[in-house]
Protein backbone atom coordinates (compact mmCIF):
# COMPACT_ATOMS: atom_id res chain seq x y z
CA UNK A 1 0.00 0.00 0.00
CA UNK A 2 1.22 3.28 -0.87
CA UNK A 3 0.35 6.84 -0.35
CA UNK A 4 -0.93 9.15 -3.17
CA UNK A 5 -2.24 11.90 -1.95
CA UNK A 6 -1.55 14.44 1.05
CA UNK A 7 -4.38 17.60 0.96
CA UNK A 8 -4.90 19.69 3.65
CA UNK A 9 -8.02 21.33 4.72
CA UNK A 10 -8.25 24.79 6.19
CA UNK A 11 -11.87 25.51 7.66
CA UNK A 12 -12.95 28.57 9.26
CA UNK A 13 -16.87 29.94 10.90
CA UNK A 14 -17.92 32.50 12.53
CA UNK A 15 -18.84 32.51 16.15
CA UNK A 16 -22.57 34.22 17.37
CA UNK A 17 -20.57 35.94 19.93
CA UNK A 18 -16.80 36.89 20.82
CA UNK A 19 -15.52 35.05 23.67
CA UNK A 20 -11.91 35.36 25.90
CA UNK A 21 -9.27 33.86 27.63
CA UNK A 22 -6.67 35.63 29.25
CA UNK A 23 -5.12 36.96 26.72
CA UNK A 24 -6.92 37.13 23.28
CA UNK A 25 -10.40 37.65 22.07
CA UNK A 26 -12.10 34.74 19.51
CA UNK A 27 -14.71 35.95 17.55
CA UNK A 28 -14.44 32.89 14.80
CA UNK A 29 -13.10 29.38 14.80
CA UNK A 30 -10.77 27.49 12.38
CA UNK A 31 -9.66 24.13 12.13
CA UNK A 32 -6.81 22.38 9.78
CA UNK A 33 -7.75 18.98 8.69
CA UNK A 34 -5.39 16.65 7.03
CA UNK A 35 -6.74 13.94 4.58
CA UNK A 36 -4.22 10.78 3.19
CA UNK A 37 -5.48 8.83 0.25
CA UNK A 38 -4.03 5.56 -0.50
CA UNK A 39 -3.73 3.59 -3.65
CA UNK A 40 -5.63 0.73 -2.08
CA UNK A 41 -8.93 3.31 -1.64
CA UNK A 42 -7.71 4.02 2.50
CA UNK A 43 -8.25 7.89 3.42
CA UNK A 44 -7.42 8.68 6.80
CA UNK A 45 -7.87 11.92 8.62
CA UNK A 46 -5.86 13.78 10.78
CA UNK A 47 -5.95 17.45 12.64
CA UNK A 48 -3.41 20.15 13.43
CA UNK A 49 -3.67 22.17 16.36
CA UNK A 50 -2.29 25.59 15.73
CA UNK A 51 -2.86 28.52 13.42
CA UNK A 52 -4.52 27.08 10.58
CA UNK A 53 -3.39 29.55 7.91
CA UNK A 54 0.39 28.39 9.09
CA UNK A 55 -0.07 24.59 9.32
CA UNK A 56 -1.94 24.41 6.11
CA UNK A 57 1.16 25.15 4.00
CA UNK A 58 3.43 23.42 6.05
CA UNK A 59 1.78 19.96 5.63
CA UNK A 60 1.53 20.80 1.61
CA UNK A 61 5.13 21.53 1.53
CA UNK A 62 5.24 17.86 3.54
CA UNK A 63 3.34 16.52 0.95
CA UNK A 64 6.09 15.40 -1.97
CA UNK A 65 8.26 13.39 1.32
CA UNK A 66 5.46 11.02 1.62
CA UNK A 67 3.79 10.32 -1.87
CA UNK A 68 4.88 7.09 -2.58
CA UNK A 69 5.40 5.40 1.34
CA UNK A 70 3.76 3.00 3.16
CA UNK A 71 1.36 4.89 5.36
CA UNK A 72 1.67 1.95 7.84
CA UNK A 73 4.90 2.67 8.16
CA UNK A 74 3.89 5.38 10.78
CA UNK A 75 7.21 5.56 13.50
CA UNK A 76 9.87 6.01 10.42
CA UNK A 77 7.80 7.97 8.40
CA UNK A 78 7.46 10.19 11.85
CA UNK A 79 11.39 9.91 12.77
CA UNK A 80 12.71 10.45 8.88
CA UNK A 81 10.18 13.40 8.35
CA UNK A 82 11.43 15.12 11.89
CA UNK A 83 15.20 14.10 11.24
CA UNK A 84 14.97 15.69 7.74
CA UNK A 85 14.01 19.21 9.32
CA UNK A 86 15.45 19.04 12.46
CA UNK A 87 17.79 21.80 12.26
CA UNK A 88 14.38 23.91 11.48
CA UNK A 89 11.59 22.52 13.49
CA UNK A 90 12.22 21.08 16.40
CA UNK A 91 9.00 22.52 18.00
CA UNK A 92 6.19 24.42 16.41
CA UNK A 93 4.56 24.19 13.10
CA UNK A 94 6.35 21.16 11.33
CA UNK A 95 5.44 19.42 14.68
CA UNK A 96 2.11 20.44 14.57
CA UNK A 97 1.89 19.57 10.83
CA UNK A 98 3.57 16.55 11.15
CA UNK A 99 0.84 15.50 14.22
CA UNK A 100 -2.14 16.24 11.84
CA UNK A 101 -0.69 14.05 8.96
CA UNK A 102 0.64 11.07 11.81
CA UNK A 103 -2.88 11.39 13.21
CA UNK A 104 -3.98 10.31 9.48
CA UNK A 105 -1.67 7.40 9.60
CA UNK A 106 -2.85 5.87 12.19
CA UNK A 107 -6.58 6.36 10.98
CA UNK A 108 -5.54 4.78 7.94
CA UNK A 109 -3.57 1.50 9.59
CA UNK A 110 -6.59 1.24 11.26
CA UNK A 111 -8.75 1.02 8.63
CA UNK A 112 -6.60 -1.58 7.01
CA UNK A 113 -6.37 -3.90 10.13
CA UNK A 114 -9.88 -3.30 11.04
CA UNK A 115 -9.50 -2.45 14.30
CA UNK A 116 -10.01 0.94 16.48
CA UNK A 117 -6.28 3.14 16.91
CA UNK A 118 -6.00 1.95 20.28
CA UNK A 119 -5.99 -1.55 20.17
CA UNK A 120 -2.98 -1.36 17.88
CA UNK A 121 -1.07 1.58 20.73
CA UNK A 122 -1.20 -1.78 22.96
CA UNK A 123 -4.77 -2.51 23.62
CA UNK A 124 -7.67 -0.28 25.47
CA UNK A 125 -7.80 -0.87 29.01
CA UNK A 126 -11.54 1.59 29.01
CA UNK A 127 -14.37 1.72 27.01
CA UNK A 128 -15.41 5.29 27.39
CA UNK A 129 -13.36 8.17 29.76
CA UNK A 130 -15.01 10.86 32.16
CA UNK A 131 -14.94 14.29 30.65
CA UNK A 132 -14.41 17.82 32.26
CA UNK A 133 -15.87 20.59 31.05
CA UNK A 134 -13.75 23.51 29.70
CA UNK A 135 -15.51 26.60 28.73
CA UNK A 136 -16.48 29.61 31.37
CA UNK A 137 -14.82 32.28 28.95
CA UNK A 138 -15.35 35.89 28.99
CA UNK A 139 -17.96 37.54 27.36
CA UNK A 140 -18.28 41.12 25.94
CA UNK A 141 -21.02 41.97 27.60
CA UNK A 142 -22.38 41.03 31.43
CA UNK A 143 -21.07 40.20 34.98
CA UNK A 144 -18.99 37.19 34.92
CA UNK A 145 -19.35 37.06 38.40
CA UNK A 146 -23.08 35.82 37.28
CA UNK A 147 -23.09 34.21 33.71
CA UNK A 148 -19.91 32.41 34.67
CA UNK A 149 -21.51 31.38 37.41
CA UNK A 150 -24.52 30.29 35.51
CA UNK A 151 -22.42 28.15 33.46
CA UNK A 152 -20.63 26.39 35.72
CA UNK A 153 -24.07 25.25 37.31
CA UNK A 154 -25.58 24.36 34.32
CA UNK A 155 -22.31 22.08 33.28
CA UNK A 156 -22.71 20.07 36.76
CA UNK A 157 -26.76 19.96 35.63
CA UNK A 158 -25.51 18.50 32.17
CA UNK A 159 -23.63 15.78 34.48
CA UNK A 160 -20.12 16.83 34.20
CA UNK A 161 -18.48 15.61 37.64
CA UNK A 162 -15.32 18.41 36.95
CA UNK A 163 -15.46 21.75 35.39
CA UNK A 164 -12.28 24.31 34.25
CA UNK A 165 -12.48 27.94 35.16
CA UNK A 166 -10.38 30.45 32.65
CA UNK A 167 -8.52 33.04 35.02
CA UNK A 168 -5.84 35.40 34.46
CA UNK A 169 -7.74 38.59 34.52
CA UNK A 170 -6.56 40.18 37.86
CA UNK A 171 -5.73 38.26 40.76
CA UNK A 172 -8.20 39.84 42.81
CA UNK A 173 -10.80 38.97 40.50
CA UNK A 174 -9.96 35.12 39.83
CA UNK A 175 -9.80 34.80 43.30
CA UNK A 176 -13.29 36.01 44.09
CA UNK A 177 -14.27 34.33 40.72
CA UNK A 178 -12.93 31.07 41.91
CA UNK A 179 -14.67 31.12 45.40
CA UNK A 180 -18.05 32.09 43.77
CA UNK A 181 -17.83 28.74 40.99
CA UNK A 182 -16.23 26.39 44.10
CA UNK A 183 -19.65 28.13 46.36
CA UNK A 184 -22.14 27.55 43.62
CA UNK A 185 -21.19 23.83 42.06
CA UNK A 186 -20.66 22.37 45.70
CA UNK A 187 -18.12 20.52 47.18
CA UNK A 188 -18.36 17.42 45.41
CA UNK A 189 -17.34 18.71 41.91
CA UNK A 190 -14.17 19.23 40.60
CA UNK A 191 -12.64 22.86 39.61
CA UNK A 192 -9.30 23.16 37.72
CA UNK A 193 -8.65 26.66 36.61
CA UNK A 194 -6.31 28.05 33.89
CA UNK A 195 -4.47 30.91 33.44
CA UNK A 196 -3.31 30.35 29.82
CA UNK A 197 0.42 31.70 31.42
CA UNK A 198 -1.10 35.24 32.27
CA UNK A 199 1.06 35.70 35.20
CA UNK A 200 4.28 35.48 36.37
CA UNK A 201 5.89 33.48 39.17
CA UNK A 202 5.14 35.73 42.01
CA UNK A 203 1.70 36.48 40.88
CA UNK A 204 0.83 32.77 40.26
CA UNK A 205 1.97 32.13 43.70
CA UNK A 206 -0.04 34.68 45.23
CA UNK A 207 -3.13 33.91 43.02
CA UNK A 208 -2.80 29.90 43.69
CA UNK A 209 -2.84 30.60 47.85
CA UNK A 210 -5.86 32.88 47.39
CA UNK A 211 -7.35 29.81 45.92
CA UNK A 212 -5.96 26.96 47.64
CA UNK A 213 -8.90 26.82 50.41
CA UNK A 214 -11.32 26.13 47.32
CA UNK A 215 -10.44 22.32 46.62
CA UNK A 216 -8.74 23.34 42.90
CA UNK A 217 -7.87 20.07 41.10
CA UNK A 218 -5.08 21.85 39.03
CA UNK A 219 -3.57 25.14 38.24
CA UNK A 220 -2.95 24.91 34.85
CA UNK A 221 -0.13 27.03 32.93
CA UNK A 222 -0.03 29.37 35.55
CA UNK A 223 3.54 31.07 33.95
CA UNK A 224 4.87 30.96 30.65
CA UNK A 225 5.95 27.43 29.80
CA UNK A 226 9.41 28.44 29.06
CA UNK A 227 9.85 29.33 32.67
CA UNK A 228 10.49 26.04 34.17
CA UNK A 229 12.27 27.85 37.48
CA UNK A 230 8.79 29.30 37.40
CA UNK A 231 6.95 26.61 37.56
CA UNK A 232 8.92 24.95 39.79
CA UNK A 233 8.93 27.61 42.54
CA UNK A 234 4.89 28.30 42.07
CA UNK A 235 5.03 24.26 42.70
CA UNK A 236 7.04 24.79 46.04
CA UNK A 237 4.90 27.43 47.58
CA UNK A 238 1.35 26.24 46.86
CA UNK A 239 -0.05 23.06 47.36
CA UNK A 240 -2.34 22.84 44.24
CA UNK A 241 -1.19 20.45 41.52
CA UNK A 242 0.32 21.82 38.75
CA UNK A 243 -0.70 21.16 34.86
CA UNK A 244 0.47 22.45 31.58
CA UNK A 245 2.16 21.52 28.38
CA UNK A 246 -0.23 22.10 25.65
CA UNK A 247 2.98 24.71 24.26
CA UNK A 248 5.32 22.02 24.66
CA UNK A 249 6.06 19.21 21.60
CA UNK A 250 7.73 16.18 21.03
CA UNK A 251 9.46 13.78 23.80
CA UNK A 252 12.51 15.67 24.16
CA UNK A 253 10.50 18.99 24.75
CA UNK A 254 8.82 17.11 27.73
CA UNK A 255 11.98 15.25 28.49
CA UNK A 256 13.16 18.30 30.75
CA UNK A 257 9.95 18.57 32.03
CA UNK A 258 9.76 15.59 33.40
CA UNK A 259 12.94 15.06 34.77
CA UNK A 260 12.88 18.27 36.43
CA UNK A 261 9.34 17.25 38.03
CA UNK A 262 8.20 20.90 37.01
CA UNK A 263 4.49 19.38 36.64
CA UNK A 264 2.60 17.19 38.76
CA UNK A 265 -0.02 16.51 35.53
CA UNK A 266 1.35 17.14 31.67
CA UNK A 267 -1.27 17.84 28.91
CA UNK A 268 0.18 17.72 25.35
CA UNK A 269 -2.27 17.78 23.01
CA UNK A 270 -2.21 15.31 20.74
CA UNK A 271 -2.73 17.60 17.20
CA UNK A 272 0.42 19.63 18.30
CA UNK A 273 2.84 17.29 20.50
CA UNK A 274 3.52 14.87 17.75
CA UNK A 275 0.24 12.89 17.07
CA UNK A 276 0.07 9.82 18.55
CA UNK A 277 2.93 8.07 17.37
CA UNK A 278 4.96 10.91 19.75
CA UNK A 279 2.02 11.33 22.71
CA UNK A 280 2.00 7.77 23.28
CA UNK A 281 6.07 7.87 23.76
CA UNK A 282 5.21 10.66 26.12
CA UNK A 283 2.79 9.10 27.84
CA UNK A 284 5.22 6.25 28.59
CA UNK A 285 7.80 8.54 29.91
CA UNK A 286 5.23 10.71 32.11
CA UNK A 287 3.69 6.50 33.32
CA UNK A 288 8.31 6.09 33.98
CA UNK A 289 8.08 9.56 35.88
CA UNK A 290 4.37 8.92 38.05
CA UNK A 291 3.72 12.08 36.62
CA UNK A 292 0.14 12.31 35.13
CA UNK A 293 -0.63 12.93 32.10
CA UNK A 294 -4.40 14.19 30.55
CA UNK A 295 -4.06 15.72 26.90
CA UNK A 296 -4.76 18.78 26.07
CA UNK A 297 -8.12 18.93 23.57
CA UNK A 298 -8.81 22.25 21.35
CA UNK A 299 -10.17 21.45 18.07
CA UNK A 300 -13.12 19.53 15.92
CA UNK A 301 -14.48 16.39 16.65
CA UNK A 302 -11.13 14.76 14.65
CA UNK A 303 -9.07 16.09 17.21
CA UNK A 304 -11.66 14.35 20.07
CA UNK A 305 -11.58 10.79 17.94
CA UNK A 306 -7.71 10.90 18.33
CA UNK A 307 -7.21 12.38 21.76
CA UNK A 308 -10.30 9.16 22.81
CA UNK A 309 -8.05 6.56 20.73
CA UNK A 310 -5.13 7.84 22.92
CA UNK A 311 -7.25 7.64 26.43
CA UNK A 312 -8.30 4.63 25.78
CA UNK A 313 -4.75 3.03 25.49
CA UNK A 314 -3.65 5.40 28.68
CA UNK A 315 -2.57 3.36 31.65
CA UNK A 316 -3.93 4.85 35.34
CA UNK A 317 -2.08 7.57 36.59
CA UNK A 318 -1.47 5.67 39.96
CA UNK A 319 0.33 2.49 40.18
CA UNK A 320 -1.96 -0.68 40.24
CA UNK A 321 -4.62 -0.80 42.96
CA UNK A 322 -8.35 -1.06 43.70
CA UNK A 323 -9.30 2.57 43.14
CA UNK A 324 -7.14 3.73 40.29
CA UNK A 325 -6.64 7.24 39.57
CA UNK A 326 -8.29 7.84 35.76
CA UNK A 327 -6.94 9.87 32.82
CA UNK A 328 -9.69 12.49 31.89
CA UNK A 329 -10.65 13.92 28.56
CA UNK A 330 -10.94 17.46 27.93
CA UNK A 331 -14.78 18.49 26.65
CA UNK A 332 -14.66 21.88 24.93
CA UNK A 333 -18.14 23.63 25.43
CA UNK A 334 -17.33 26.64 23.38
CA UNK A 335 -19.44 27.43 20.60
CA UNK A 336 -17.62 25.42 17.79
CA UNK A 337 -19.73 25.13 14.74
CA UNK A 338 -16.91 22.90 12.72
CA UNK A 339 -16.65 20.63 15.45
CA UNK A 340 -19.23 18.25 15.58
CA UNK A 341 -20.64 19.55 11.85
CA UNK A 342 -17.87 17.84 10.42
CA UNK A 343 -18.39 14.05 11.43
CA UNK A 344 -21.24 11.80 10.24
CA UNK A 345 -21.95 10.53 14.09
CA UNK A 346 -20.97 13.19 16.53
CA UNK A 347 -19.19 12.51 19.30
CA UNK A 348 -21.36 13.58 22.37
CA UNK A 349 -21.05 13.25 26.16
CA UNK A 350 -23.65 11.05 28.03
CA UNK A 351 -23.97 12.23 32.23
CA UNK A 352 -20.09 13.63 32.08
CA UNK A 353 -18.43 10.13 30.05
CA UNK A 354 -17.57 10.01 26.42
CA UNK A 355 -17.32 6.51 24.88
CA UNK A 356 -14.55 5.74 22.81
CA UNK A 357 -14.77 5.41 19.24
CA UNK A 358 -14.89 1.83 18.49
CA UNK A 359 -14.60 1.16 14.90
CA UNK A 360 -11.50 1.05 12.71
CA UNK A 361 -9.16 3.76 12.94
CA UNK A 362 -10.52 7.08 14.80
CA UNK A 363 -13.22 5.71 14.97
CA UNK A 364 -15.23 8.45 12.73
CA UNK A 365 -16.55 9.21 9.32
CA UNK A 366 -16.20 12.98 7.34
CA UNK A 367 -19.26 14.33 6.21
CA UNK A 368 -18.25 15.97 2.91
CA UNK A 369 -20.89 18.20 2.70
CA UNK A 370 -19.95 20.51 5.95
CA UNK A 371 -15.66 19.86 5.02
CA UNK A 372 -17.08 22.06 1.78
CA UNK A 373 -19.66 24.39 3.36
CA UNK A 374 -16.70 25.48 5.96
CA UNK A 375 -13.50 25.16 3.74
CA UNK A 376 -11.48 28.31 3.53
CA UNK A 377 -11.30 29.00 -0.45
Amino acid sequence: MKIVSVRPHILKAALSQPFAYSRAWYDTRMAMLVEIATDEGLTGWGECYGPATMTGPVVAALAPRLIGQDPLCTDRIWRETYAALRDHGQKGLLIEALSGIDIALWDIKGKHFGVPCHRLLGGGVRGRVQAYATGLYRRQSGDPMKYLVEEAVGYVAEGFSAVKLKVGFGIEEDARLTQAVREAIGPGIGLMVDANHAYDATAAIRLGRLIEPFDIGWFEEPVPPEDIAGHLAVKAAIGIPLAGGECEFTRYGFRELLATRALDIIQPDTCAAGGLSECKKIADMAEAHTIRYNPHVWGTGVALAASLQLLAALQPHTPPSLVPLEPMLEFDRTEHPIRQAILAEPIEHEKGFVRIPDGPGLGIAIDQGALARFTVQ
